[in-house]
């Protein structure tokens, strides 16, 4: 009968106290055993003289015991280092509730370091060796630790599933691939594996560049963010430099106001006090002459009033006239002073002063994803009119300025600098910003474009024509085709012809989109860009056609 090996790890050869292998091992009397100089040592420190305990257990000895080398267990532990004694592992290479155990270790088992796909087995480092060692183990497909072996093995024919069955969708085996699966389309399933993972590599591929958009995006948000913060940071601190500019100049001007009114108060207080003066002097001389003409009136001899009549003094010439002002002398000044706080009450209340933001909302969203039927496009529709003054001589606007029309005869259009001069081509009066949707109802070859109003308007050089620069984009709608023109470049676009082109913009988000409309949308091309300025909507025509265009009315 074949024995069992018992397996001795390092920490069963350890002294307690120095914790390395036994050297010199003795026993004590209740048979630990520790290095002879480790146990001499610490029985040999002060506070343990006369007391001799063992340091595992604590068991005491009197007197001091003898201690002798235990020769065997010297001998032992020497002939276990010359073979290899292995360290004890660790707590936390043994497997635990969650890790995959290793199939081959018996007792406490350590974590599976690989898993092996034709072994359908777990292995540690220890029991992988022969898997690295043998030649026929070497050819073994080796993968991280598994708890899911077995859903490798068909549960029919109990063998490895190495084959993949498209027909319908599932690993098999051999066996199966010519019984319930024969004449389906099978591979093996490295094959399937292959191809699953060129569509796995585009898959993250198309992620990474989304991230790398996001990431772009982000980017310009916060850079958006910190443009806005520094914006309204400088409004902040210069309209708060100019309000106190305009509070010391409301100061100055009532300080003035208060001097000039005071000094006025002055004059005019001085001026009546010296008439009060000539007043109350004129009173006590006309109270005198009146004392002395009651006293002559008075007098009984004829005689003496005869005598004493014209020795009487005359009376002085009396102070002119004096006119009061009304006591609402300075009311005048506060009018005047009501007069400018309604001037500058108005004046702030004026909405081209008002401190809004309305009018610089900064659109920081995420782009809004395109409608998909026609009645969502219908929500951005918008109401755009051609530029009379814009058009070449030889297109004739009608419809309320809304269709465009080819001509013979020149149209008496009054000369004016946005007139395309050898283009026959229109722009619309409105620009175009946000989200927006219109429609082309057309005959014959029409350019449907949009282009920035700075566009070049005279002569015949391609900076004026529609898709033959940078400044515009055009969808040339022939007869029987297509074609796409953006700055010279000419893009051959496949899709139902249809009478009428729909136009979808997206203006923050760089999104121009032109669509064949009919019982149904299609989508004929989109532009993925960023626009600097607002869009224009525009009609351009081949000189030699009878075509005409028409922005149709949507309801």
């Amino acid at each position: 009968m074949e024995q069992k090996g018992v397996q001795l790890d390092r920490e069963t050869f350890s002294c307690t106290i120095c914790l390395d292998l036994l050297k010199d091992p003795v026993a004590t009397p209740c048979g630990h055993s520790y290095c002879m100089n480790c146990i001499k040592s610490f029985w040999d420190e002060g506070d343990r003289k006369y007391i001799y305990s063992c340091p595992q257990c604590g068991q005491s000895f009197t007197p001091r015991p003898v201690l002798l080398k235990n020769t065997m267990l010297a001998v032992l532990v020497e002939e276990l280092k010359k073979t290899g004694l292995q360290a004890a592992p660790a707590d936390h290479c043994y497997a635990g509730p969650e890790d995959v155990a290793c199939d081959f270790c018996t007792g406490r088992k350590l974590k599976a370091h690989k898993s092996c796909l034709q072994c359908l087995a777990s292995y540690c480092d220890k029991h992988l060796q022969p898997h690295y060692e043998s030649a026929p183990l070497k050819k073994h497909k080796l993968v991280e630790p598994s708890k899911k072996l077995q859903e490798n093995v068909c549960s029919r024919h109990d063998e490895v599933m190495k084959m993949f069955c498209r027909t319908d969708q599932q690993l098999i085996g051999y066996l199966c691939s010519v019984e319930e699966h024969k004449g389906h389309d099978t591979v093996s399933a490295a094959a399937e594996r292959a191809e699953r993972q060129r569509e796995l590599e585009g898959s993250r591929q198309n992620i990474q560049q989304r991230i790398q958009d996001r990431e772009k995006d982000l980017k310009l948000l916060q850079q958006q963010a910190e443009a806005i913060n520094r914006s309204a940071d400088r409004a902040v601190e210069d309209s708060e430099k100019i309000f106190c500019e305009l509070i010391r100049l409301l100061e100055k001007r009532s300080s003035d106001v208060e001097q000039q009114v005071r000094s006025q108060q002055k004059s005019e207080v001085s001026r009546v006090r010296e008439l009060q003066e000539k007043l109350e002097q004129e009173i006590t001389e006309l109270k005198r002459k009146d004392a002395e003409l009651k006293k002559l009136s008075h007098t009984e001899d004829h005689n003496q009033f005869l005598h004493n009549y014209p020795s009487l003094s005359p009376l002085s010439q009396s102070t002119s006239s004096i006119h009061i002002c009304p006591l609402s002398c300075f009311e005048d000044v506060t009018a005047a002073v009501s007069e400018v706080r309604d001037k500058l009450q108005d004046v702030l209340r004026e909405k081209r002063t008002n401190v809004s933001l309305t009018g610089t909302e900064v659109d920081v969203l995420l782009p809004q994803p395109e409608p998909k039927t026609r009645a969502g496009f219908l929500k951005y529709s918008r109401e755009i009119t051609l530029d009379p003054n814009t058009a070449h001589i030889k297109l004739l606007l009608s419809e309320r300025n809304r269709k465009a029309t080819v001509m013979r005869q020149q149209q008496s259009y009054s000369s004016h600098p946005d007139r395309f001069t050898d283009w026959w081509q229109v722009l619309s009066r409105e620009g175009l910003t946000g989200r927006c949707y219109w429609e082309v109802e057309r005959t014959g070859g029409v350019f449907v474009a949009v282009a920035y109003k700075d566009i070049s308007r005279a002569g015949g050089s391609n900076e004026c024509g529609f898709g033959y620069n940078d400044k515009s984009w055009a969808l040339d709608c022939d007869n029987n085709s297509y074609t796409f023109n953006y700055n010279k470049v000419q893009t051959p676009i496949s899709g139902p012809v249809s009478s009428r082109v729909g136009v979808y913009l997206d203006h923050s988000a760089g999104i121009l989109s032109f669509y064949s409309v009919s019982e149904t949308m299609t989508l004929l091309h989109r532009v993925q860009t960023t626009f600097t300025q607002p869009l224009y909507a525009g009609l351009m025509f081949y000189s030699s056609s009878r075509a005409s265009a028409e922005l149709y009315k949507l309801k």
